[in-house]
């Protein structure tokens, strides 16, 4: 793994960041879906004011940005500690298999622990079998007793009317 370096993005990585979302959308079977702009990655992950709304890890190898993960921090009401919700992890396929995914998982790992949270969390796709695969070589556990939700578009819109 000594061809591989996990370091924090910066603002140059933005168009990398977009191209491998839109690689993970594609995966996914929902091309069509990544609609998220560089300006929109900027102002979330880099914003001239305020805090970021978001953070992201990148996986170089041979030079270039070939894995992502994007997070921001979580809250638990049960155990009153900030943890760490993961909304991507991608790793270029031809890239796979050289440590870039468990480096990354393990840096959020890392963030956890160094700062006393206490969870770190993502879904994973039902079908995605290589990845939860992947997840459960590093003892992560399915929550199978909770169903994810999702509140968008029109349907948004009519419970956000007066």
């Amino acid at each position: 793994m000594t061809d591989v370096l996990i370091r924090e993005a910066d603002p140059a990585d933005v168009p990398d960041l977009i191209r491998l979302v839109q690689e993970l959308a594609a995966y996914e079977k929902e091309p069509d879906s990544a609609t998220a702009t560089p300006e929109q990655f900027r102002e979330a992950l880099f914003p001239a004011h305020g805090d970021p709304t978001a953070y992201a890890l990148v996986g170089v190898r041979e030079g270039a940005v070939v894995a992502m993960a994007i997070w921001f921090r979580s809250f638990s009401t049960w155990t009153g500690q900030a943890g760490i919700w993961l909304e991507d992890l991608f790793v270029e396929p031809e890239h796979r298999g050289h440590g870039l995914g468990k480096a990354l998982l393990a840096r959020l790992a890392q963030l956890c622990v160094e700062r006393g949270w206490t969870r770190l969390e993502w879904t994973v796709l039902d079908w995605n079998t290589p990845s939860i695969d992947f997840y459960r070589a590093h003892d992560a556990r399915s929550l199978d007793d909770w169903t994810t939700f999702r509140l968008d578009g029109d349907a948004l819109s009519r419970l956000a009317a007066p």
